[in-house]
């Protein structure tokens, strides 16, 4: 059965999470997100049973969540239990009490099948690629490692060490050291040490993390620049500062930056020491983040079906349906514009131009449904706002500023380098646009466009120009418009040929 609405439930060991999201199609578009920091973990007693407190907790957090998903079918929701319940040996007294607060039943999934889940999720949270990619998910016990290509993990493992168990271990009083946050990265060297092997000879381009921790750390990072030359995500050199800025404080309470939120405070001496530990032993200079992890991968695994094909060109097929964008229209506009790029790349476009070029073609058109006067704009600001699964944010912005571009003047797009590759698809798509504005099957003549050291210039046969005033008339206009923002705009007319 195909549900409209399908919700996840993440009993992780630090924090309780909550997802709904909305089907659409293949994709899912989040509706609604809630969560609880249990630290479920952090009342694990020493015979590794679940205390009082922390049972009481995890209770009231699920009857919350109970009251978010009432009137949801069964068969819409998905709870999942991470390392805690894992080990837990009270567990099975302890999860009839949560079934019943949470009004669903609830898996205690292995470690591996928490690797599996966490990297679906990341890899539809992520562009689609065809490289390899580690992803690493640092939990509140946990810490999974998964390779994997497209949307297939390749490899799994689940380690048994996560921020809130490694900060109990090494800083019960939240004291930090030198010698203290040694010993915590040491450990965690060791159990990393097991996977090395086979994670070096199976390889991979990217390094990803994911979930709670890895986005505190490059928050922290980023927003303090602790980073080399500004760059994002999580670096060595950037971790070893954090280490030092860490040290010298000597608590994480005591360490006084933006960035650092108080719900994940308390771990994150565990998280950094695992995260440093994990950079030294597999060789990691850069890592970047992805927003999908647990519960993302849940919920496609609740849908029971798996994406083989780029996600974003799934993406943009809902925009076109959902905003009623003519499809005929979109056609004609995408050949032509494909068109001009292959002329201007002299055959050989770079693929990635060709994706964002069709891409644009295809939604160019999504601010009519808004309202027709200023719909490039109307456009620009629903791709930049909108939830686009499969899309980054800059990517978001790309396509935001080609459909800002596609007409009007071009000083709104001052920011935009003279060399960026953009220049030559915004060309592209508004000669197509313009070219094909009577929105009918009419045969274009024979054109040719290339690129100029400024500029670009078309060729149009001379007696179809003269008997298409209005489109004549329009591209002197729009080659007015592109010298005054500072770049050339060549139309030349071409002589047919006598026959002897």
């Amino acid at each position: 059965m195909i549900y409209e609405t399908v919700a996840a439930v993440d009993l992780g060991s630090n924090s309780f999470r909550l997802q709904v999201g909305r089907v659409v199609d293949d994709q899912i578009y989040p509706l609604d997100s809630l969560k609880e920091p249990v630290r479920l973990a952090s009342g694990l007693t020493a015979d590794k049973r679940l205390d009082d407190a922390a049972q009481t907790r995890a209770l009231e957090a699920l009857r919350r969540f109970g009251e978010r998903l009432g009137g949801l079918d069964r068969g819409a929701v998905r709870a999942v239990a991470t390392n805690t319940l894992r080990v837990a040996k009270n567990a099975p007294e302890f999860l009839p009490l949560a079934e019943e607060a949470l009004g669903f039943p609830i898996e205690v999934i292995a470690g591996r099948e928490e690797a599996r889940l966490i990297y679906i999720g990341a890899s539809h949270s992520l562009p689609m690629a065809t490289h390899k990619r580690l992803v690493v998910d640092i939990g509140g016990g946990s810490t999974e490692f998964i390779i994997g290509k497209r949307h297939e993990p390749q490899l799994m493992e689940s380690l048994y060490m996560g921020c809130v168990s490694y900060t109990l271990r090494f800083f019960p009083d939240r004291r930090i050291d030198r010698k203290r946050l040694r010993e915590a990265q040491i450990a965690a060297a060791k159990e990393i040490e097991l996977i090395a092997h086979d994670y070096h000879r199976l390889g991979w381009k990217e390094a990803v993390g994911s979930s709670g921790s890895a986005r505190a750390i490059a928050d922290v990072l980023e927003m303090n620049a602790l980073n080399p030359n500004g760059e994002s995500g999580i670096t060595r050199e950037g971790l070893d500062r954090l280490c030092a800025l860490l040290i010298k404080a000597g608590s994480a309470e005591a360490l006084d930056l933006p960035g650092v939120k108080g719900d994940r405070l308390p771990v994150l001496p565990g998280g950094i020491a695992i995260m440093s530990a994990i950079f030294e032993e597999l060789g990691i200079e850069r890592m970047t983040y992805a927003d999908g992890a647990l519960r993302l991968g849940v919920l496609y695994d609740l849908l029971g079906r798996f994406h083989h094909h780029d996600m974003r060109d799934s993406t943009v097929a809902q925009f076109r349906r959902r905003y009623q964008v003519e499809g005929d229209q979109v056609e004609r506009v995408e050949a032509t514009a494909l068109s001009a790029l292959t002329q201007l790349a002299e055959g050989s476009p770079a693929e990635a131009d060709v994706q964002f070029l069709s891409w644009a073609t295809r939604m160019h058109e999504i601010g009519i449904s808004v309202a027709h006067n200023a719909y490039h704009k109307h456009g620009a600001y629903i791709l930049t706002f909108a939830d686009m699964p499969g899309f980054s944010k800059k990517d978001q912005a790309r396509l935001a500023m080609l459909v800002l571009g596609h007409r009007g003047k071009l000083e709104k797009l001052g920011g935009l380098p003279a060399v960026d590759s953009a220049w030559r698809l915004i060309f592209c798509l508004r000669l197509a646009v313009l070219l094909h504005r009577t929105r009918d099957d009419r045969a274009l003549p024979a054109w040719r466009v290339k690129a100029l050291a400024n500029g670009f210039q078309l060729e149009l046969p001379a007696d179809w120009l003269s008997a298409n005033p209005w489109t004549a008339a329009a591209l002197g206009e729009e080659a007015a418009v592109w010298r005054q923002s500072g770049r050339d705009y060549i139309v030349k007319s071409r002589t047919a040929r006598k026959v002897a």
